[in-house]
């Protein structure tokens, strides 16, 4: 289906563009949220004689995403989950999680805003884009924890499921000699009890 944009979209052209689409597509999404108009003569000429009107309404939208990119950006989310010790998550962090974080925090963000390539499903920091207008997008961080000190933890670029693996836990080890038969005291202990009383 041909279709005249209304607004710049991602991996399709900008204001005005001439474009063709699958016909799902433009009937389900561009066409029902104003983002598109049909490309015939009578909408040609609708969006000519509207086109300064479009543009200033576009160009003011993004000066105001632009005001508010600053309240958003560089945000660091901290999220506290449930997960095994390898650091795989019972679940997996949603769009939404993000937003109600981000929320709490003062930004206004909704779903749509919330670009996630690829579900988080494990322990780490995210960057996170958040699309506040097609031409104004900024970063957050997204740090995923198991409690508040390893988001600290991870927040100052410590991996904790390496750090985790790394250090040795491991309780009380004791020198054993040997030539010792079982249940025999060494020389020493028994020469340092002597000195001792």
């Amino acid at each position: 289906m041909q279709i005249i944009l209304l607004e710049r979209i991602e991996k399709l052209g900008t204001i005005g563009d001439e474009v063709t689409v699958k016909d799902g597509y433009a009937r389900n999404y561009l066409l029902p949220n104003k983002k598109a108009l049909r490309a015939n003569e009578a909408n040609r000429k609708v969006f000519e004689a509207n086109r300064a009107r479009i543009e200033a309404d576009n160009a003011a939208r993004r000066e105001e995403a632009g005001k508010e990119a600053g309240s958003v950006e560089g945000k660091e989310v901290v999220l506290i989950r449930a997960s095994s010790n390898a650091g795989h998550l019972y679940g997996s962090v949603s769009v939404r999680d993000i937003v109600e974080a981000l929320v709490d925090q003062g930004a206004k963000v909704s779903k749509a805003m919330i670009v996630l390539e690829r579900p988080i499903k494990t322990i780490g920091v995210f960057p996170v884009r958040v699309a506040l207008h097609p031409e104004v997008s900024v970063q957050v961080k997204v740090n995923v924890a198991r409690s508040p000190d390893e988001a600290e933890l991870q927040s100052q670029g410590v991996n904790v499921i390496d750090a985790m693996f790394d250090t040795e836990t491991g309780g009380f080890t004791e020198e054993v000699d040997p030539n010792l038969e079982p249940g025999e005291i060494p020389a020493e202990l028994l020469e340092e009890r002597a000195a001792e009383a």
